[in-house]
């Protein structure tokens, strides 16, 4: 079963030799085992549909007709040269063929044999191994005991079922085999190509187990067959007692079978071409075997064979330690015991004490085949299910029931060896229907595989199907129920159920069948491997990246040493029916995502969805899952939920760990369909109040290198959104996209880096406009898409604008506030943002305060609640600060206040602030002249660059001596006003009560009349931002985030240079700022 394979084009006729030696030399460079193995194991999907111009550069172009796409040659080749490429495309397997070659070799030196293209048609290609791979081990040592056990009825119950399964998950296959070509590789490569690595991954991998497991179980047919039928007598483990001859035989199973595995192995590691040389032969006994079945059916029509059963009352008996079906018989006139007697007396005197139901209970003989024409159908139509040491026994006998029957169990009669149901039965029954992926796992040795595969696929599904239901019919139509239960043919002297019935001989099933077994499973050791190393090859699960290696001539040895150590987990069970149920669970999973494929690509209609096999439906191909869904629980609902935490988990690791591919693969198809009706949904309307989180649009600044200023800024991100919601990271490069094209690749990939390293999840997008301002304006316009667009802008303080002898900084930052605000979003800015918490910091106890002076949605509300959610400020507590005036009852308004978080469910200290009226500061007016001062001199354009600095001088030279003279006039009163900006002066003129300020301000205004001149508006607004930065200085300077109310800007732009100013003075002394300004809308609700 290769899974491996490299795609060559064929060479043109007309290039030289020495070329072609080249060229098939490299048809084997995969092979090489230090050789890179390719991101997703296909090289052929770089060539020939993805142009290789590297060939075709010595082809100068030197026609006149197609001179207007002269110079497009290079990258766009004539359609010409590509469609001679196409039409000599070929598909070529690293498999067998390459195997051989390369040990057939003589050396180094020898030039390898050209490959010739693949030739098998459709019956040699697909139809006889899918019927090799179908038929099998559980025909021959389980169907005659299913029947006997569930009956005619039910029998065929589980045949429709599982071959419903199978025919259905075959036509979705074949769907995706002939939508386009199809390497090597069979289902993992399908499901891998049509649901992405992910569930490639985790259905390869569990179709990989269920191929090692399925080696284990044809091994241990193998040995159940020469142990029980062939030569009973090699059993190393001898039961003495018959209530240890069941864990003798499992012991048995065991030595003989890891011996088994270890010769098998062997075989496989040194000559797999002999393997695939003997499949015909495996093939020829598995058909000679149902032939043979067959006729002897048609035998017992007119004469059926000779083969009694005895019968002690109704129950079956052991038909090893006897010749004759007697108590006792006539021997020269006088009665003599025979070995029967012995069996169930403690001597052979005829006054021996013997078991009472054979005391009570006379001996018949029955025919175990009476034949087509003997009616014994109408006794099993219907099933005898029945526990664990359940006597087999004949309902229509006369059977006197005993009233001891504690010693039945050491008497020698046929009984049940394991609990039996309907549900077990589906599970011991479904490995005879697998094997139908052996066609498209062959498809690169196939002349026409989108022909071949669907009819030699679905003809040996048809015909396997008919075998089987024929087979239920007549064996219960010709064999007796009783021998039909004897799972192990003990009643018929340890013969092999099934090789009673046939003719000329017994011996032909069982050696028939034993090869047959023995060729399964090697065909799993050959087949598992490779499978395993396609995968790995693929580097989806890096963990599995050793086992793409292998001998020179690309033998998997790693993958087989691994295969060999699961298949001996299987052998050390021991048990053929409970190896087989576990096995089922895994190719059900596999045939389930098969048809979810199909279904998947059906229903999104994806361009590239084309098969050549039109009998398909997406409606057959659901049915087909939710068929393999009900069988994987009906079988075993514990296998099942094993099977599928196994799958999840590698799904989960490769999602985590596994390198990314993009196959173009259905579910991206899914994910883009469910976004598009998702987007569409929410366009509908704006979200509720209670659905309302803040989708971030984060404004980024880059650095000459293009590398992002502020990481911290992405972690707080982070620590905001948790994950959830929407993200998009916009940065700004400014000039034209044709000159910055580079440029703006580059500052994606450091955004997409440094997102990465921060743990955001969202989405990147840079910008090239002409300038900054605009480039911001239309990110905060077009950012996102329909019903997903960004509601909060997050942008970090211009830290630097003082110093900048641009205005276009700070200019571009107001901007920004006012299209935020016209476009009705909120606004958030982090002052001092590289003092932010990484997100590997945990912050101790501390607090989160917000200071709430106006109401503008309740965004401010629920920042704090969001950013405890993450694990940086989970020990966080959250204090709320509002303002009272003169006017204000500041006890009810924090009984209100405490009140109001009750409600929306939040737990936070509660503080109302008084702010009284006072008159306004020397500080504040002074501070309010230098901005001025400052603003007037920025608004002296036509100064030069000198000119400016000069006159920034002489206005700190005249504010400094001004300064002098306050304070010097200030030391000759009686109650002096510290006027120099030191911080101590400046924090203790902040602190005087409200008679020393206001006598103070008479003072000064008695001392400098030019304070009258300046702008009411202006003096006011500083007085605001002086009281309100003491206020908040004093209650939270400790506090590790500070959330505050963020001013708008002046409808006048001539001031927003002051606006700046204002912001500045408002957030002096505090170490993590983050100014909240709402987007008009309530973002946080009472209600449930």
């Amino acid at each position: 079963m290769p899974t491996n394979f490299t795609v060559v084009p064929v060479k043109d006729g007309r290039k030289s030799r020495e070329d072609d030696d080249v060229d098939d030399n490299n048809v084997f460079r995969e092979e090489d085992e230090d050789a890179p193995f390719p991101g997703d194991g296909m090289p052929k999907e770089s060539s020939p549909f993805i142009n290789n111009t590297d060939n075709d550069k010595g082809n100068l172009y030197d026609g006149k007709n197609m001179a207007l796409f002269e110079e497009e040659m290079d990258s766009n080749p004539m359609v010409s040269s590509l469609l001679n490429k196409l039409a000599n495309y070929t598909n070529l397997t690293q498999g067998v063929k390459e195997h051989e070659e390369a040990d057939d070799d003589e050396g180094p030196a020898k030039t390898k044999k050209p490959v010739k293209s693949p030739a098998l048609g459709t019956l040699i290609g697909v139809y006889l191994p899918c019927l090799q791979n179908i038929l099998g081990v559980i025909l021959f040592l389980r169907l005659t005991w299913i029947v006997g056990t569930a009956g005619i009825m039910e029998s065929l119950a589980i045949v429709v079922m599982t071959c419903s399964c199978t025919m259905l998950t075959a036509i979705s296959m074949s769907a995706i085999a002939t939508n386009g070509v199809v390497p090597a590789g069979g289902s993992y490569y399908m499901i891998s190509r049509s649901l992405g690595p992910e569930f490639g991954g985790a259905v390869g991998l569990c179709f990989y187990l269920g191929t090692t497991f399925a080696g284990s179980m044809y091994i241990l047919g193998t040995i159940e067959i020469l142990l029980t039928y062939i030569v009973p007598s090699a059993a190393i483990f001898k039961a003495e007692k018959k209530e240890d001859e069941a864990e003798a035989l499992l012991n048995n199973m065991r030595v003989y079978g890891t011996c088994c595995l270890t010769l098998m192995s062997l075989v496989v590691f040194v000559g797999v071409k002999y393997v695939n040389k003997l499949a015909l032969v495996f093939l020829a006994c598995v058909i000679l075997s149902i032939l043979a079945i067959y006729a002897g059916v048609i035998k017992t029509a007119f004469e059926p064979p000779d083969f009694p059963i005895c019968l002690l009352g109704n129950r079956t008996l052991q038909n090893h330690n006897f010749d004759q079906c007697l108590k006792t018989m006539e021997v020269d006139n006088v009665t003599v015991t025979t070995k029967l007697w012995s069996l169930f007396c403690d001597s052979p005197d005829l006054n021996a004490t013997c078991n009472e139901y054979f005391t009570l209970n006379n001996v018949t003989v029955i025919q175990g085949i009476p034949g087509l024409t003997s009616g014994v159908i109408r006794d099993n139509i219907w099933g005898d299910y029945g526990p664990n040491g359940m006597l087999v026994e004949n309902k229509h006998q006369a059977s006197e029931p005993a009233a001891d029957t504690s010693q039945d169990i050491y008497m020698p009669y046929v009984a049940n060896d394991i609990t039996t149901f309907f549900t077990l039965l589906v599970g011991i029954y479904f490995p005879s229907v697998t094997g139908i992926m052996a066609g498209s796992n062959r498809s690169g040795d196939l002349r026409d595989a989108q022909k071949s595969i669907p009819i030699g696929t679905i003809m040996a599904i048809a015909t396997t199907t008919f075998i089987y239901i024929s087979s239920v019919i007549l064996f219960g139509a010709c064999i007796e129920g009783v021998v039909l239960r004897d799972k192990f043919g003990d009643s018929v002297k340890g013969n092999l159920v099934i090789g009673i019935l046939a003719w000329p001989s017994p011996w032909v099933i069982v050696i028939g069948s034993f090869f047959s077994c023995c060729g399964a499973g090697l065909q799993s050791l050959t087949g598992a491997p490779r499978l395993l190393q396609a995968i790995a090859r693929d580097g989806i699960v890096p963990f599995l990246q050793v086992f793409g290696h292998g001998k020179a001539n690309g033998e998997p040895t790693w993958a087989l040493l691994l295969t060999g150590g699961i298949c001996e987990i299987g052998i050390l069970i021991a048990s053929l029916d409970a190896v087989a149920p576990i096995l089922s669970m895994f190719f059900l999973m596999c045939y389930l995502f098969v048809n979810l494929a199909c279904a998947l690509q059906t229903l999104l209609r994806t361009p590239n969805w084309r098969p050549r096999f039109k009998f398909y439906h997406w409606a057959l191909s659901f049915l087909g899952a939710s068929l393999c869904l009900s069988l994987m629980f009906i079988s075993s609902w514990y296998y099942a939920l094993v099977a599928m935490l196994i799958a999840g988990c590698i799904y989960k690791y490769i999602e985590y760990r596994g390198a990314e591919k993009e196959w173009g693969d259905g579910i991206n198809g899914l994910s883009l369909n469910a976004a598009r009706y998702a987007l569409i949904r929410l366009e509908e309307a704006p979200p509720h109040t209670k659905n309302w989180r803040p989708q971030m649009l984060l404004l980024l600044n880059l650095d000459s290198d293009h590398a992002v200023k502020h990481p911290r800024l992405l972690s707080f991100c982070t620590q905001l959104k948790a994950g959830k919601g929407l993200t998009i990271v916009g940065s700004v490069l400014e000039g034209t996209y044709m000159t910055k094209e580079a440029e703006v690749k580059k500052a994606e990939q450091n955004i997409k880096s440094s997102m990465t390293t921060e743990r955001t999840k969202g989405f990147c997008h840079v910008v090239a406009s002409s300038n900054l301002r605009d480039g911001f304006s239309h990110l905060i316009q077009t950012a996102g898409l329909g019903g997903m667009k960004h509601n909060t802008v997050l942008m970090a303080w211009p830290g630097t604008w003082k110093q900048s002898n641009d205005p276009v900084s700070w200019k571009n930052f107001i901007e920004t506030v006012r299209e935020t605000t016209a476009a009705h979003q909120a606004l958030l800015v982090a002052k001092n943002v590289d003092s932010f918490p990484t997100n590997a910091d945990r912050l101790g106890q501390g607090t989160i305060d917000v200071w709430w002076v106006v109401h503008d949605g309740g965004l401010l509300m629920l920042l704090p609640f969001l950013l405890r959610q993450h694990k940086v400020w989970r020990k966080c507590k959250m204090r709320i600060f509002t303002v009272a005036n003169m006017d204000d009852n500041s006890i009810q308004m924090k009984k209100d206040l405490q009140m109001f978080l009750y409600h929306l469910r939040l737990d936070a200290e509660v503080e109302v602030v008084e702010m009284h009226d006072s008159d306004i500061s020397a500080f504040t007016y002074e501070k309010t002249l230098v901005m001025e001062q400052r603003s007037q001199m920025l608004k002296q354009m036509q100064l030069s660059r000198t000119e400016r600095e000069r006159e920034a001088q002489l206005i700190h030279d005249r504010n400094t001596a001004s300064h002098a003279a306050l304070n010097d006039k200030a030391d000759a009163g009686p109650d002096r006003v510290h006027m120099t900006w030191t911080k101590d002066k400046f924090l203790t003129e902040r602190n005087r009560n409200r008679a020393e300020a206001s006598m103070g301000v008479r003072d000064i205004f008695n001392m400098k009349p030019e304070w009258e001149s300046l702008n009411q508006s202006n003096v006011r607004r500083m007085h605001t931002a002086v009281k309100l930065n003491e206020v908040v200085v004093n209650k939270s300077q400790g506090a590790h985030l500070v959330l505050l109310n963020m001013p708008g800007p002046p409808k006048n732009r001539g001031g927003d240079e002051n606006y700046m100013e204002f912001l500045e003075v408002l957030l002096e002394g505090l170490n993590r700022v983050l100014l909240v300004r709402g987007g008009g809308r309530e973002v946080i609700t009472i209600y449930s």
